[in-house]
């Protein structure tokens, strides 16, 4: 039932029974009556007010007092007050207080029972439009989390995606998948060693796995020998960048498969520009292949492979020292460096497991 409930207040009981008499034809009209502010005040916290019609000059408290009261308390200050009063001097004074509105005594019962009714609505209106913006704030707040699980679902997917391929490409020269893992979190860890903003370090944690993804498309005959190639053998070897780039090439509506191809095709370039395959030098080489240049080689220097043993933490820092200007860009080796520790943090937390046996008696047994 749609009530209209509304609170006068007036310490003359005729005046009280006149606006009475305004709503004798009103439906589901509530009327509640004061004698006084305080008295209104007290029953304000049972009902729950359209419109108050509120006198000002009563005992106990008068209507300057609960007007001021009213408008200062946030459960209350939006209820419309309409001053009932035979003194239109004191109208600017509540009007200053917050009063919405002013009719004087001694009243027009007609035109009080429409400027209620008109407030009533205003009220109610309002009342509405908050409770519907109450409740598309919470919509807002419950999509916005369903958003996020979905977003970090599809982060999480484009990781796997990413880290798998990676894996793919490794096994096929017998690496390990935690090679992978461990690639990335150092990139991401020198990303972040060096400035970068949090989304330039997710494009490094989920594209560097992608680094080695051109050995998909080179021979097994070179990936799998056992010595060292030669000439002709390494220059096929060295094809892997140029074919990770070209399968990776137009993805630049794909962050992550930009970034993949970027450090694909540039992270076996050196800062003095004696790499490959483009010879690109210092600079020119984007920060992140320089990022994955690093890692790349700690990993292969410290890590035990099929055709070599792990080299000693301090023979490995020593290897990469010397190629600081050369090899490496030498500011953001000196950050690797200076946090190795942080860097050893990771490597155990990704120890290898060594599946190379089992692969090798599979290939020898389908060669």
């Amino acid at each position: 039932m749609n009530t209209i409930t509304v609170l006068a207040v007036d310490d003359e009981p005729f005046n009280l029974d006149l606006i009475e008499l305004a709503f004798m034809d009103t439906e589901n009209m509530n009327l509640i009556k004061a004698i006084n502010g305080q008295d209104a005040l007290d029953k304000l916290q049972h009902i729950n007010a359209n419109v108050i019609l509120l006198d000002l000059r009563m005992p106990v408290m008068d209507g300057f007092a609960m007007l001021e009261k009213i408008k200062k308390d946030p459960i209350y200050s939006k209820i419309p007050v309409i001053i009932v009063t035979a003194n239109s001097e004191e109208k600017n004074r509540a009007l200053a207080l917050g009063a919405n509105d002013f009719l004087a005594k001694p009243v027009d019962t007609v035109e009080l029972k429409l400027r209620t009714l008109n407030y009533t609505k205003l009220h109610k209106s309002q009342v509405a439009l908050e409770e519907l913006n109450k409740n598309l704030d919470k919509l807002v707040i419950q999509r916005t989390a369903q958003l996020h699980v979905a977003l970090k679902l599809a982060q999480e997917t484009e990781y796997e995606v990413s880290l798998r391929l990676g894996m793919a490409s490794e096994y096929r020269d017998l690496e390990t998948g935690m090679h992978i893992k461990r690639i990335s979190h150092y990139s991401a860890l020198l990303g972040k060693l060096s400035g970068m903003d949090e989304e330039q370090e997710r494009l490094l944690l989920y594209s560097s796995p992608l680094h080695d993804i051109g050995k998909i498309g080179i021979p097994d005959a070179i990936l799998l020998k056992h010595g060292k190639l030669d000439d002709k053998e390494f220059k096929l070897m060295k094809e892997h960048t140029t074919i990770g780039g070209l399968m990776l090439k137009d993805g630049e509506r794909y962050p992550i498969i930009k970034a993949g191809q970027i450090i694909a095709q540039q992270h076996h370039e050196k800062y003095d520009g004696s790499g490959y395959p483009l010879g690109l030098k210092g600079e020119e080489i984007h920060i992140y292949a320089r990022i994955v240049s690093i890692v790349d080689v700690f990993d292969a220097l410290s890590s035990k492979r099929i055709y070599k043993d792990a080299f000693p933490l301090e023979k490995t820092i020593e290897i990469m020292k010397d190629g600081a200007r050369t090899h490496f860009d030498p500011i953001l080796l000196n950050l690797f460096i200076d946090n190795l520790d942080k860097f050893l943090e990771i490597r155990d937390s990704f120890t290898d497991v060594d599946e190379t046996p089992h692969l090798i008696n599979l290939i020898e047994e389908y060669r």
